[in-house]
């Protein structure tokens, strides 16, 4: 399986170091490995998506080992969903490749292509130097560079994604795998930040042709030390309203500790 040319959404096929459409549009490898599917047209920024400041941020947290479980449930969700031959497994804004490449290695087993989509090119260019095993994209999450009814199983941590792409991708009887914010995730770092610090709303999202299939919370303390704090509020959105004090009064701590709260939902395509 292959992508899709994102302006005419023809079938792409690889001609040495390029992928290439019938109607002439082409894009290069990159030599890392992935391949750039986000056209100027469809960027709303110059460089949109996370830093290398972020990303950086993001793999010493990550490698740190404290979302661990979290990565272990996801690939329990996806090792029971996915079917004995499957074909393709995406994980939609998948960063520098933490999770991706867990989700490869499960594809693997049942004959799948695992892919790898973000809208930074920071980032995947961080993944697929690391991680061979999956093949990496830069592309918009709003426009799936994949044909319809084309992937078995889609992640989706955090990650916006508009829900028709959705449905329009995944074959009938696959599943879509999302994680989301439960109400008491990471309250004590947003007691930094936030003068009056609110719970996260309960998320009550619905996808249209997909039906919840499953629900589970997943929650459990953090002990972290000043520097993984530091590059955990880093990682977040809650960077871009921290004062820079917040950071540095992270850093000098010893322990910092903090709550994990997810939201893990199993979604099947219905006819």
């Amino acid at each position: 399986m292959s992508f899709i040319c994102p302006l005419c959404h023809a079938p792409l096929k690889v001609e040495a170091k390029s992928y290439r459409c019938p109607h002439g549009h082409q894009f290069d490898k990159a030599k890392e490995g992935y391949v750039n599917l986000l056209p100027v047209q469809h960027k709303r920024s110059k460089d949109p998506g996370d830093s290398a400041e972020m990303m950086l941020a993001r793999r010493a947290f990550l490698e740190a080992g404290h979302y661990d479980a979290l990565r272990q449930a996801v690939g329990e969700a996806l090792s029971k969903a996915l079917p004995e031959q499957a074909e393709a497994v995406l994980d939609i804004g998948c960063g520098e490749g933490y999770y991706t490449a867990w989700f490869a290695d499960i594809a693997a087993a049942r004959g799948a292509q695992a892919f790898g989509l973000d809208v930074s090119k920071t980032a995947i260019r961080f993944a697929a130097k690391r991680y061979p095993q999956a093949q990496f994209c830069v592309a918009s999450s709003h426009r799936l560079p994949f044909a319809d009814a084309s992937l078995d199983a889609v992640i989706r941590i955090y990650a916006p994604c508009n829900a028709g792409e959705l449905a329009r991708v995944v074959k009938t009887g696959g599943v879509v795998i999302t994680v989301a914010p439960g109400p008491r995730h990471l309250v004590q770092l947003k007691g930094l930040i936030y003068e009056n610090v609110l719970l996260h709303e309960t998320d009550n999202e619905t996808l249209p042709g997909f039906r919840r299939l499953q629900q589970s919370e997943l929650g459990y303390p953090m002990a972290l030390t000043g520097n993984e704090a530091a590059a955990l509020l880093q990682m977040t959105p809650f960077a871009w309203r921290a004062r820079p004090e917040v950071g540095e009064q992270l850093r000098r701590q010893d322990i910092f500790h903090c709550e994990t709260d997810f939201c893990l939902r199993v979604w099947v395509r219905e006819a």
